[in-house]
């Protein structure tokens, strides 16, 4: 904001600022203040001479100068004509900054970017998606309603472009437009709802926000998405996710039971106690268990792990989510990763802090264990001591005052006076609210009297004033003392405070208020007017109990208020003279004067500031501020009925219907109940395994993979597979019928397995080739998870994707590589298939299968050396065969071989060292290995399609030796096959940010088509795509941890030079695999 204002400021008085330059040089030396401003004039100047050059290379050095002012806060805004001329020069470079500058200044330069309107919309065809997005967004900027139109139109066919990068900038521009044109609502409301789903993680934050921001009450728009939401959660960039879990925190407000009915039992209790025991019954009759909804779980669960987040914005977010939606139980989580956030900056732990001390008022529990993370440190700014004293007295308690009280005595001497104020005020709270150490509070306080710091008395005073209220008749002594320093404490409010508790107890200290009425009456003309107050009450309590010393006294201050200059004193002097002194005007009140102010007063109520906080959601602005602020959303209220939970299922039961043949259903009538209601269960328990396995625990025949898994991993799969299977067994209930009809299709399905078409079995046959280490059905299971979802359905390995409740979105958790739906096209629309592929997360096409790998180079790698091993000695290898310990695994061989004269016994894996998310199945133990023997042995390691080494012991019975195992860049690659005109599809879909290029010289004998092949190979473990033309191969491959798509396209150009093109959204495997091949192809 700051930046943004200096701009704004500099920019409206730059024009005066230059004349007064011009006119001041001649006066005042350069080196004076009026010289720097001539200066940039002249930097301009020059800067516009580049800016018309026919040089690209001082055009681009021009525009990066610009664009660096513009970065430093520096007004830039008279170059936009210079600017402006170069946004239609072919230089992709140039065109990049020129749009950056415009979307900063053109909403000021309207008219100068409305005469290149016609660039833009020329630019929002352009093949390069970056291009495309920055002219929307110029476009966007231009803040003119004569172009809403074409705004709008604009805005319609990016949400329709092949590049998620564009469709964000489209999400991005829908909220502009709005903020122009509000009339456009409904039209931008349809490509909202068109862009929600969007199958990118990329687009989905933006589309959130401008969700939030254009039609917040539309709640029916997220029903269909809602899955698909909480299950890219964690993928969605770090803002995206924030914007996310607070619309979610809403959606779940409105859809979902309180979780919180079943804490709220112990009161229903408390208050049954004055029921009769008949309402007792109906009471306990009416009321039901509480199940919470399988997709409040999934919302819960999923976003768990962001508390794992780096971003604090992240984590306040799902902190904030868990407070208002999950059960009282589960809320404990959030307490940890909220006290790792105040070891961040001062403005993330103002915010951080505000928050928990809110949530310490309801639910002290939750931070005791952290008390000392709390502690204040000299170094903290006083803005979060006073927020950590706050969330200290909220967790005090008859256990940890002592220590509590110990500390605040630390703070007390502070030299930050204003803390030490509010220290004071914190021990007053805790006397009050915890009545065994009010006593021990209180004579602390009074010791604090004696402070030679004035503010530290003073907050004292105030304090002991409200605690002596509390319990009145025992302190007569503290009272007589507080009168002595009266003499020396000159802050208004704590006199205030002495003068009320004196005037209070006049009457046990009867001696002593008069002398302090005379000595009052001395000063009163030059005492502050909330002093003279309290002063004239003083007076009038003493008229009505002590009228012979006083009766004078009193009315001498009332004379000097009747003529003070606060009004407020006036109409307070005529008011009391009124009620105590009887004359004729007097009128009945006159009677009632000494309980009118001698009266009981009420003891002061203590309390956290942050009580009432609680009605805004936590982590919002309006909570930090206090006030509702413009544009928040309230939380709704739970519902009592939750609404019908159907809404969310994307059903494609029908769809199924429209393939099936019509005279099967009959005929397999009789056999509806062939499967039993276990298997059912079985069935989808093995879908929830599957995405146990996408989470990151592997899951293996043997018990190893459960040894070798973390604690964490283990936690959140077991928490996964019983979500999963709730879910599972509240759709069966909900739908008795429709699990009939899936079990007779499902039987349909199961007689005609037999009659796949031939091309099918040739697939299969060469998928059975492709996996000849996998024999068992387990494996062979885990294979035609990797085919597409036609094979998938003739095969039939997952029952439960017909059942009605369960959605497409849904099987993303089920599968691991995600592939689109394939059905017979003569069948469905055109939209229907659009819909589904929308639906879909993976980019690959329905046609793309994996194939045997070309050629398995038999490269060995040394994992340990005889000499370091002790005679044991350890090789790898890669053998290019998919893995049969897990979908997204790399298959490594280790041959062990004992080159030692003695027997080598228990040789195991040991300790692992893993980058985060990478995940290994080990090998069995094996129990010795002979002199010069030998034995190899499988192992799985899920690289997270990245080159990181995974670093381990190895171990036998006596020793452990530390080795590592780093993956060449093919390696992390499974070859695909595909035609030509797919390959051509793909990678026009992967253009822009996600292709790499370079071109290499090579030999003449390395030109060959044979030549190319073997070498490419031999680096990647990429699939050969049949080519038209002889100059130009292409490879296609996929990477085996998240299935995105690698396409290679090696081009033969003139003069024995090469073209190496890769597309791929892994940006990074990209370009280190165009690293590695550049040297190979260039060799000779």
């Amino acid at each position: 904001m700051s930046s943004n204002s200096f701009v704004y400021n500099e920019h409206s008085g730059g024009g005066e600022a230059a004349e007064l330059g011009q006119e001041a040089t001649a006066t005042i030396s350069p080196a004076g203040a009026f010289g720097l401003f001539s200066s940039d004039l002249k930097k301009n100047e020059d800067l516009k001479q580049m800016l018309e050059s026919n040089k690209d290379s001082a055009k681009l050095d021009a525009m990066k100068r610009i664009v660096g002012m513009m970065a430093r806060g520096k007004n830039a805004s008279e170059l936009f004509p210079a600017v402006v001329k170069n946004v239609a020069s072919k230089n992709i470079e140039i065109k990049k900054l020129v749009y950056v500058y415009l979307v900063r200044y053109a909403e000021e330069q309207q008219d100068l970017a409305l005469l290149s309107i016609s660039t833009f919309q020329r630019a929002l065809k352009d093949p390069n998606q970056l291009i495309r997005a920055s002219a929307l967004r110029v476009l966007s900027s231009i803040r003119v309603p004569i172009i809403v139109p074409i705004m709008m139109l604009a805005i319609k066919e990016a949400s329709a472009d092949l590049s998620p990068y564009v469709r964000k900038n489209a999400a991005h521009a829908i909220q502009k437009l709005y903020s122009l044109d509000p009339e456009q609502k409904e039209m931008l409301i349809e490509v909202i709802e068109k862009l929600l789903r969007d199958k990118s993680t990329l687009v989905a934050g933006s589309v959130v926000m401008a969700f939030e921001e254009v039609c917040p009450d539309r709640i029916d728009l997220i029903h269909k998405n809602y899955r698909k939401l909480c299950n890219l959660l964690v993928d969605v960039e770090e803002w995206g996710q924030v914007v996310i879990i607070h619309m979610l925190t809403r959606y779940a407000r409105t859809q979902f039971v309180s979780p919180w009915k079943e804490d709220d039992g112990l009161e229903d209790n408390e208050k049954s106690f004055y029921e009769s025991d008949d309402e007792q019954k109906e009471k306990t009759d009416k009321k039901k268990p509480y199940t919470m909804d399988p997709d409040h779980r999934l919302l819960i669960r999923n976003t768990k792990p962001l508390l794992q987040s780096r971003n604090a914005a992240v984590v306040m977010a799902v902190a904030q989510l868990y407070w208002h939606i999950s059960p009282k139980s589960e809320t404990g989580i959030i307490s940890k990763s909220l006290v790792r956030l105040l070891r961040s900056n001062r403005e993330v732990q103002y915010i951080v802090l505000q928050n928990i001390a809110t949530m310490s008022i309801q639910r002290k529990g939750m931070f005791e264990p952290y008390l000392k993370s709390f502690y204040v440190r000299s170094t903290d700014p006083t803005m979060i001591k006073t927020l950590k004293l706050e969330v200290l007295t909220n967790l005090a308690n008859e256990a940890n005052i002592s220590t509590l009280l110990r500390e605040f005595q630390t703070y007390v001497k502070s030299q930050d006076k204003q803390f030490a104020a509010a220290t004071i005020q914190t021990i007053g709270r805790c006397a009050a609210n915890i009545s065994e150490v009010a006593d021990t509070c209180l004579n602390g306080l009074v010791y604090l009297l004696s402070n030679r710091d004035e503010i530290v008395v003073a907050e004292s005073v105030v304090v002991i004033k409200k605690l002596l209220q509390m319990q009145p008749a025992q302190h007569g002594e503290i009272i007589k003392h507080m009168a002595k320093l009266l003499d020396s404490i000159t802050v208004p409010v704590a006199r205030a405070s002495i003068l009320w508790l004196i005037g209070e107890n006049c009457e046990r200290v009867p001696k002593i208020a008069p002398d302090v009425l005379r000595k009052m009456a001395k000063s009163f003309t030059s005492e502050d007017d909330l002093v003279k107050l309290q002063i004239l009450n003083l007076g009038a309590k003493l008229y009505l109990t002590n009228s012979k010393q006083t009766k004078l006294l009193t009315q001498y201050v009332l004379n000097l208020g009747k003529y003070d200059q606060n009004y407020d004193i006036r109409d307070r002097t005529r008011f009391i003279r009124q009620l105590i002194v009887p004359n004729e005007k007097s009128g009945a009140l006159s009677k009632y004067a000494k309980k009118i102010f001698l009266a009981q007063k009420p003891a002061p109520l203590l309390e956290s500031p942050f009580k009432d906080r609680d009605n805004f959601q936590l982590g919002t602005l309006s909570h930090t501020l206090n006030i509702k602020a413009s544009g928040y959303l309230e939380l709704s209220n739970w519902p009592e009925v939750a609404p019908d939970p159907s809404v969310r299922n994307v059903e494609v039961i029908e769809l199924a219907k429209e393939w099936t043949p019509t005279g099967k259903a009959r005929e397999e009538n009789p056999s509806k109940n062939f499967y039993s209601e276990s298997e059912e269960e079985e069935d989808s328990s093995d879908s929830n395994s599957d995405s146990e396995s996408e989470s990151g625990s592997v899951s293996g025949d043997d018990g190893a993979s459960t040894e070798d898994s973390s604690e964490d991993s283990e936690d959140s799969s077991s928490e996964q597979e019983s979500g999963g299977v709730a879910e599972d067994k509240a759709a069966a209930k909900r739908n008795p019928e429709t699990k009939g009809e899936s079990d007779s299709e499902d039987g349909d399905k199961k007689n005609k397995k037999s009659k796949t078409s031939d091309s099918s079995n040739a697939e299969s046959s060469s998928i059975e080739e492709s996996s000849s280490q996998s024999e068992s059905e387990s494996e062979n299971e885990s294979e035609s998870r990797k085919v597409t979802k036609e094979k998938e359905k003739k095969v039939k390995q997952d029952r439960t994707f017909l059942t009605k409740d369960v959605s497409l979105l849904d099987l993303d958790d089920f599968n691991p590589i995600s592939t689109p739906v394939a059905l017979p096209t003569p069948v469905l629309s055109p939209s229907l298939i659009a819909d589904l592929e929308g639906l879909n997360l993976s980019t690959s096409s329905s046609v793309i299968s994996v194939s045997t790998p070309v050629f398995v180079p038999m490269k060995t790698y040394v994992l340990l050396h005889r000499m370091s091993g002790k005679g044991l000695a350890a090789h790898y290898f890669f053998p290019r065969q998919p893995c049969i310990f897990g979908d997204k695994m790399v298959s490594v061989q280790i041959t062990l071989e004992n080159t030692s004269d003695r027997k080598i016994e228990n040789i195991h894996i040991g300790e692992k060292k893993l980058p985060l998310g990478m995940q290994m199945h080990i090998f069995n133990p094996i129990d010795f290995l002979e002199p010069e023997g030998s034995i190899t042995v499988s192992m799985g390691i899920d690289f997270c399609d990245s080159t990181q080494t995974a670093s381990f012991q190895l171990c036998t019975k006596d020793d452990s030796f530390s080795v590592n195992i780093q993956p060449p860049v093919g390696e992390l690659l499974l070859p695909v096959a595909m035609t030509e005109k797919d390959f051509k599809k793909e990678q026009g879909m992967l253009t822009g940010m996600n292709e790499t290029s370079a071109t290499v010289i090579t030999a003449p004998q390395n030109c060959t088509s044979s030549v190319i092949l073997q070498k490419v190979v031999n680096v990647a473990n990429v699939g050969a795509v049949p080519s038209g033309q002889d100059k130009i191969h292409r490879f296609a491959a996929k990477t085996v941890h998240s299935g995105s798509l690698m396409l290679v396209t090696v081009e033969l150009k003139e003069g024995c030079t090469v073209q190496l093109i890769i597309n791929t959204e892994k940006t990074v495997i990209g370009s280190v695999l165009l690293r590695e091949l550049k040297p190979v192809l260039s060799q000779g």
